[in-house]
């Protein structure tokens, strides 16, 4: 049945929204839904065709009809690439953002080649875009600290960091106050927990 296909794309979207990294990009689910939409199209083309006058292909209700609905499935099959693409980008960029992506990491070698483009070309620009203000963390949180020190427990080992107020060693199950600014990284990354 028409639109199924994009349906199993839909729902492994739906589950990829809740996941942390991307699992594998579904190359050949989107290929048969590019070939069915073809299919659709050839089929629509195949009916304006077997009508020499298109107004009469408009007046007869049935035809009116078919090419409605064939239509209609083309739209949602595009609709449900586009959707898998953006959500797919939308998490890409927010792997950038938040620092997870190395090559040598899983969620990278998940992608397709052309997503691994994307992705590069994305960390390449949101590097020039960084270096212009070297003094500023634009990965940071954009709403202001309510307090400059926190008290902050560790989850990971993560060794020593050094601050402009002393070096802490972090191990697991400590605690410190610290300022804010100098851990926030640390608190993004998952290695501290704010209290």
């Amino acid at each position: 049945m028409y639109g199924d296909l994009a349906n199993k794309l839909i729902q492994d979207a739906r589950r990829t929204q809740n996941l942390e990294s991307l699992p594998l990009y579904q190359e050949e689910l989107v290929r048969a839904i590019a070939r069915e939409t073809r299919e659709l199209h050839r089929e629509t083309e195949r009916i304006r065709d077997s009508f020499e006058d298109e107004e009469l292909a408009t007046q007869d209700r049935k035809t009116s009809c078919a090419l409605f609905v064939l239509h209609l499935c083309m739209r949602r099959n595009k609709r449900c690439l586009l959707a898998y693409q953006r959500l797919r980008a939308e998490k890409m960029v927010e792997m950038v953002w938040n620092e997870q992506v190395d090559q040598d990491n899983e969620a990278v070698s998940n992608l397709s080649p052309n997503e691994q483009e994307y992705l590069h070309k994305y960390s390449d620009l949101l590097v020039d875009y960084k270096g212009e203000w070297t003094d500023i963390d634009l990965t940071g949180s954009v709403e202001p600290p309510r307090d400059l020190f926190v008290d902050v427990r560790v989850l990971k080992d993560a060794g020593e960091i050094q601050t402009e107020y002393g070096v802490f060693n972090l191990t697991k199950n400590s605690q410190f106050f610290v300022r804010q600014a100098d851990v926030q990284r640390l608190i993004q990354q998952g290695y501290l927990q704010k209290l």
